[in-house]
Order: C-alpha cells, then structure tokens, then sequence
C-alpha cells in the first residue's frame, strides 16, 4: 500500500494561512508546534482527514541557505509557490461563501472541457487554490 499522508504548502505566516484554511475553509488543525525556533502547523480537510496539508514559510526550511530561503520567499510573494486543488459538492455554492469573504478571486466558476466546473482563489500568501466539481455529479 502506498498513500499520499502529507502535502507541503509554502505561506508567508502561519496566523494568516490559518485564518484562510481553518476560519474560512474549515480545515482542521492537527498539530502546531514550535520546535527548535521553527513551527510545524498542519491542517487536514474536513472530509479528508487522513491527509495533512504542512503550512510552512520559507524560514522554516531546514537545509535551505539564507539565499534558498529569500528567494522562496520572493517566488512565494509572486505567487508561484505552490498550487493546490480542491474537490466539493457544490463548486457555486463555495465560490459565492469565498467571494464574499473576500477571498482574492482569480477566476469565476465555469465548465471546463476536462469534465468540471471549476474557480480559482489565492490565499493570503498568494498560493493558487483551484475548485472543482465534476460536471457528473451536478444535479
């Protein structure tokens, strides 16, 4: 058996990537823990609580020179860190809850030729979350 148990997602503070994925998303927080000046906060979706989402800043890279760390750093400040893509039951629904919480909306939704109605947001570290719903499973 072979499982994907852990994603890294680059953020450039741990309170604000937690107010967007815990507050706004729902993800739960699983464990935040500083340990040797770094902190390690995962967080896992709600309906998939078998894979931890690692929200780390470039400070917190432990083999990563101080060059290494500001040029993520600079990579993550133009948002192209990391990527990330989300699954849910009602991708309309989700948009307008995000949309209105004032999340940074790249895209509306819209039915893709790949067999989804999809939108895309950035978090507050400028990461790009996609949404997707397969078009099968719309009522």
């Amino acid at each position: 058996m072979l499982t994907v148990s852990q994603v890294l997602l680059t953020v450039h503070d741990h309170d604000e990537a937690l107010a967007f994925y815990r507050d706004l998303l729902g993800f739960a927080v699983t464990q935040d823990v500083s340990y040797e000046g770094m902190r390690w906060v995962t967080v896992t979706p709600p309906d998939q609580p078998s894979l931890h989402v690692v929200l780390e800043t470039p400070q917190s890279w432990p083999d990563a020179s101080p060059a290494d760390r500001e040029a993520g750093a600079e990579l993550l400040a133009k948002g192209l860190m990391s990527r990330l893509i989300l699954t849910t039951d009602d991708v309309d629904a989700l948009f307008d809850r995000l949309s209105a919480a004032g999340a940074e909306v790249q895209s509306e939704p819209v039915d893709q030729a790949y067999g989804v109605r999809d939108f895309g947001v950035r978090d507050p570290s400028g990461n790009q979350l996609r949404f997707n719903q397969p078009l099968t499973a719309r009522s």
